[in-house]
């Protein structure tokens, strides 16, 4: 098929301003909309900044460092920063999207899952440096925290061979403008909900929490001894309640307290009723 068969005139679309791009597109998602029953959820800027938050950035850094994207990011930057992405939407595994061009174009991109060996890797690098959800959501962590969470290829961001790119655009290349304006867009949904990084990558945030607690939990109890563990703090690491009560002890445990108490059982002393004091000059009653 030619490429005026597209409706290019001398191989290129005529050039649409940019106002006019956003109006098409505020037209074709309403369109959507109504039909998909859904509200629509663009990425604005406030100025020129992507991304300002510790994983917003993160993820931006990590999008430029591959070199697979460095050629088609630039134009990917002029979109989101224009205002070209009309809706995004991020689930598990997964990110839609549509951008305003000369028409309006669908994104599909899928992100492979963290494997579960590597997400392992992370919580026992991170165990103990982490103290709070809320900490590590707004990136209020530690040097080697950062290290670990932000690396390439072993870190929590996909690497290209994780990221499965498609858009509805006739650009024969994978990352077109469109998927790189895409891609920066999901950098500044981090910066409004961080949480959807590991939702993308099918993994739990609190068990990075959860992991630092139960290292926490097990403690020497002084040098060269076996750890400790109170009854409070075991039930809640396996999440079971534990009956502490006196008859909750089994009989073979009581056989041996039984036996040394009879040993060392002594006769009780005889009781001894006690005398009630007369008053002088009176006489005790019959």
């Amino acid at each position: 098929m030619s490429w005026r068969s597209y409706g290019y005139y001398g191989g290129w679309r005529p050039y649409v301003p940019v106002a006019q791009r956003r109006a098409n597109a505020a037209r074709e998602m309403a369109k959507l909309t109504k039909k998909a029953g859904r509200a629509v959820s663009p990425v604005v800027l406030a100025g020129r900044t992507i991304a300002g938050t510790f994983w917003g950035k993160a993820w931006c850094d990590n999008l430029e460092a591959y070199s697979d994207y460095s050629n088609r990011l630039p134009r990917g930057r002029t979109y989101i920063r224009n205002g070209s992405v009309v809706d995004l939407q991020i689930s598990e595994g997964k990110i839609t999207s549509y951008v305003s061009g000369s028409e309006l174009y669908k994104i599909d991109i899928k992100i492979k899952p963290l494997p579960p060996r590597l997400w392992k890797t992370i919580q026992t690098e991170c165990a103990g440096k982490i103290d709070s959800l809320i900490e590590l959501l707004q990136g209020k962590l530690s040097s080697a925290v950062m290290q670990v969470v932000t690396r390439q290829q072993t870190g929590l961001f996909p690497s290209p061979k994780e990221i499965e790119l498609d858009c509805s655009c006739p650009d024969w290349a994978d990352l077109c403008k469109h998927v790189a304006a895409t891609l920066y867009g999901v950098g500044a949904r981090l910066d409004e909900k961080p949480e959807l990084l590991f939702l993308l990558r099918g993994v739990d945030p609190s068990e990075l929490i959860s992991r630092a607690s139960a290292a926490d939990i097990v403690r020497p109890t002084a040098v060269g001894e076996p750890a400790a563990i109170a009854d409070n703090e075991l039930a809640g690491v396996f999440g079971i309640e534990l009956d502490t009560s006196p008859a909750a002890k089994t009989p073979a445990a009581q056989a041996p307290a039984a036996r040394k108490a009879r040993r060392c059982k002594t006769p009780p002393a005889t009781p001894v009723k006690p005398t009630r004091r007369r008053r002088p000059g009176k006489k005790p009653q019959p």
